[in-house]
C-alpha cells in the first residue's frame, strides 16, 4: 500500500509476515508530478528480528503514470549494508496498482 501525501511525501507498507527473519514494512519516501507521470523514491530499513541490530537500506525509485484509479510503470531496487556496500540491484521491472477507493 502506498499514501502519496499532497505535499510530495509518501508511506509505503506490506505485510510484516512477507519476511520471516527482518523486518521491512515500512517506507518513506518523496515523489514529485513531471508531466503526465510521478517520479519519486522510497527508503527502507531493514532490521533483524533476532537481535533488532540494522541488516540493509533499501533505495526504490519509481516512475508511474496515474490514468483514472489506476497507475502503471516501474521500480527498480538497490539495497545496502550497514557500511554503504551493495547488496543487491534490481533492475527496473513493471508495477501496476489502483486507488483504494468506497464502493
Amino acid at each position: 500500500m502506498y499514501v502519496f501525501n499532497a505535499d510530495g511525501t509518501m508511506q509505503q507498507a506490506n505485510p510484516d509476515a512477507g519476511d520471516p527473519s527482518t523486518s521491512d514494512s515500512d517506507g518513506k519516501g518523496i515523489w514529485v508530478a513531471d508531466g503526465n507521470r510521478i517520479r519519486g523514491k522510497w527508503m527502507e530499513i531493514t532490521a533483524d528480528r533476532a537481535t533488532h541490530k540494522f541488516v540493509s537500506r533499501g533505495e526504490l525509485p519509481f516512475e508511474i503514470q496515474v490514468t483514472g484509479n489506476a497507475f502503471m510503470g516501474t521500480l527498480s531496487a538497490r539495497f545496502y549494508d550497514p557500511t554503504g556496500k551493495l547488496l543487491q540491484d534490481y533492475p527496473a521491472s513493471p508495477i501496476t496498482g489502483k486507488r483504494l477507493t468506497l464502493p
